[in-house]
């Protein structure tokens, strides 16, 4: 049962150290909670993006990397 919690874990954990480490947001400033949540909700969404780099790539028929 902990194998199948650390799997999901993972999942869920692995775009937050895509976010942290490739993009550099370790610490939030008070901005005003709209601007933060816009700012989290772009990185989270280049973050998707830096995940599925490899599949977009040999999709569009590019295997550089």
């Amino acid at each position: 049962i902990e194998k199948a919690k650390a799997q999901v874990r993972a999942k869920v954990e692995h775009p937050f150290r895509v976010i942290k480490r490739q993009f550099g947001y370790v610490k939030v400033r008070f901005r005003g909670l709209a601007k933060n949540t816009a700012q989290l909700v772009t990185l989270f969404a280049l973050s998707n993006l830096w995940m599925a780099r490899r599949h977009l790539l040999t999709t569009a028929g590019e295997v550089r990397l």
